[in-house]
């Protein structure tokens, strides 16, 4: 079942990098739902699988969903900057400025040199105080 589960994933980031988004999420949903809970699984390869799910549901904007996907990749690694970034992206998006600043925090809280969330965590402090100034 191991080595099954890792074609499924080899499989999916695959079709992914393609931009085959439908069979990528048939291939993630099915190594989520059949591999998640094996004892040889990968909390990276997991994290990896919800994140990539949430990057297509994000393409979408099915932004719920995608939240969704990224706080599960959070869950399965602790450690995974890019879940954390992702989702303060949807935050940044959606107004929920201090939600984005804390995910944006801890990304650079794990990797320092993450130039994307960097900037990100930049422009939305911006963004923030320019709400805060208009009195909204």
């Amino acid at each position: 079942m191991a080595d099954e589960c890792v074609q499924i994933f080899q499989n999916a980031n695959e079709e992914f990098k393609k931009e085959n988004f439908k069979r990528a999420e048939e291939l993630y949903n099915n190594f989520i739902s059949s591999c998640a809970h094996s004892r040889e699984r990968e909390a990276s390869r997991l994290a990896t699988a919800y994140n990539n799910r949430g990057q297509i549901k994000y393409f979408r904007v099915d932004f719920d969903d995608a939240v969704e996907d990224y706080t599960s990749a959070i869950i399965a690694d602790h450690k995974f900057e890019v879940a954390f970034y992702n989702r303060g992206l949807i935050y940044y998006r959606l107004g929920f400025f201090d939600d984005a600043v804390r995910d944006f925090q801890q990304a650079l809280q794990l990797n320092e040199a993450f130039e994307d969330a960097n900037v990100a965590l930049r422009r939305t402090l911006l963004d923030q105080r320019d709400k805060m100034n208009r009195g909204h």
